[in-house]
C-alpha cells in the first residue's frame, strides 16, 4: 500500500519539475513572463523592464551580438553565452540582422556590455521563476 503512495507523490513531484522547467523556459524566451504565469505581476514588470530596457539601451549604443560563427577565444565565447542567455531578445535580434556593433566608439563596447549583462539577469530570472514555481521561494 505505500508503494502506492510512494509511486503517488513520485508522480507529483515529476509533474511539479516539469511545469517548473516549462515555466522557466517560458521566462528565459520573453523576460518576465514566467512572474507573470505566476502572478507576481510587480516582480515581473520590474525584471521585464530593466531586462528589456537593458537589452534595447545596449543596441541604441551600438553594441554587438556575439554570433556562433565568431566564437574564435575565451572572451568571445563567454560574450556569446551572455547574448543567448537573453533568450528570445537575441533570436529575434538575429532575424532582424542588428547587433552588429560599432567597435570603433567607447558606447559601443559599453552597448556590447549592456547587451550581455541583460542575458545574464535574464538567466538569474529565469532561475528565480524556476525556484518559485518549485514552492523552493516566495
Amino acid at each position: 500500500m505505500s508503494t502506492r503512495t510512494d509511486a503517488a507523490v513520485l508522480a507529483a513531484a515529476a509533474s511539479a519539475a516539469r511545469r517548473a522547467n516549462l515555466i522557466a523556459v517560458l521566462s528565459w524566451l520573453a523576460p518576465g513572463a514566467g512572474y507573470f504565469w505566476l502572478k507576481k505581476w510587480t516582480r515581473g514588470a520590474l525584471v521585464s523592464a530593466a531586462i528589456i530596457g537593458m537589452f534595447l539601451l545596449g543596441l541604441g549604443l551600438q553594441g554587438q551580438i556575439y554570433q556562433f560563427s565568431q566564437l574564435g577565444d575565451l572572451l568571445s565565447i563567454l560574450g556569446w553565452i551572455g547574448d543567448v542567455c537573453g533568450g528570445g531578445m537575441y533570436f529575434l535580434t538575429q532575424i532582424l540582422g542588428a547587433g552588429a556593433g560599432n567597435a570603433y566608439t567607447v558606447w559601443g563596447n559599453y552597448g556590447t556590455t549592456f547587451l550581455i549583462s541583460a542575458g545574464l539577469l535574464n538567466l538569474l530570472a529565469a532561475t528565480d521563476v524556476r525556484d518559485i514555481a518549485l514552492g523552493r521561494k516566495k
